[in-house]
C-alpha cells in the first residue's frame, strides 16, 4: 500500500476547557485519513491526552479507528472497526444495533465532523441525518449518536446532536475541517 500524503492539517484551540487539538487530513490510492492528537481538562479536573486515527475508503465510509492514551489516571487502548456488511466492533467484540451508522464519531474532537460533511457532500440548501458510532471515553462503549446537517452557505452548516441538547452554525475551511464550533472548539489562526 503506498504511503498516506497530507493533504491538509488543523489547529484548534477548546472553548469550554483548556486544551487543544491538532490533527492532518492524508490520503492515499484506496483511503482517507485523519491522525491526531488533542490534550484537555474535564470538567472533574481530570487531563487528558489522546492520539487518535480513523480510516475511510474513498467515498469516506468508515473502515476502522483507534483511541490511544490516557483520561486522568485510566489507560485508553481502542480499537473500532466497521465490516463490509456495516457491522460495527470494538476491541473486537461485536456492537448490536448500529449496522446504519457509516461514520465514526469521536466526542473529544472535531475532527470527525469532517468525514460526515465529505460522505453527505450537501448542496447548498440540503440537509441530511448522519446517525454516527459515538465513541463514549468513560463509559468505554460505542452507541447511536443521531445528527443532523443543513448546508447553509460554501462554509456553513446547521448542526444539531439531540442527545447533547446541541444545536449551532458550524464554519468549516476550504478542506472540510470544522474551524468554528461555537462554544466548544475553534481553529487557531
Amino acid at each position: 500500500m503506498r504511503a498516506m500524503q497530507t493533504v491538509a492539517s488543523i489547529l484548534w484551540r477548546r472553548l469550554d476547557a483548556p486544551g487543544h487539538d491538532a490533527c492532518r487530513l492524508e490520503r492515499n490510492a484506496s483511503a482517507w485519513q485523519l491522525d491526531g492528537a488533542t490534550v484537555f481538562r474535564l470538567e472533574d479536573g481530570r487531563i487528558a491526552q489522546l492520539h487518535y486515527r480513523v480510516r475511510c475508503d474513498l467515498l469516506w465510509h468508515t473502515q476502522w479507528g483507534t483511541v490511544r492514551g490516557w483520561l486522568g489516571g485510566a489507560a485508553v487502548d481502542l480499537s473500532i472497526a466497521r465490516d463490509a456488511r456495516g457491522h460495527w466492533k470494538l476491541n473486537d467484540e461485536a456492537v448490536a444495533d448500529l449496522s446504519h451508522c457509516v461514520d465514526l464519531d469521536l466526542g473529544f474532537t472535531p475532527a470527525t465532523n469532517l468525514l460526515q460533511l465529505r460522505r453527505l457532500n450537501l448542496s447548498k440548501g440540503e440537509s441530511a441525518d448522519a446517525p454516527a458510532a459515538w465513541v463514549d471515553l468513560d463509559g468505554g462503549v460505542l452507541s447511536e449518536l443521531a445528527q443532523r446537517y443543513e448546508r447553509r452557505s460554501d462554509s456553513e452548516y446547521a448542526y444539531e446532536a439531540k442527545r447533547f441538547d446541541y444545536a449551532a452554525t458550524l464554519s468549516v475551511t476550504e478542506d472540510g475541517f470544522v474551524r468554528d464550533y461555537p462554544r466548544l472548539w475553534v481553529a487557531e489562526k
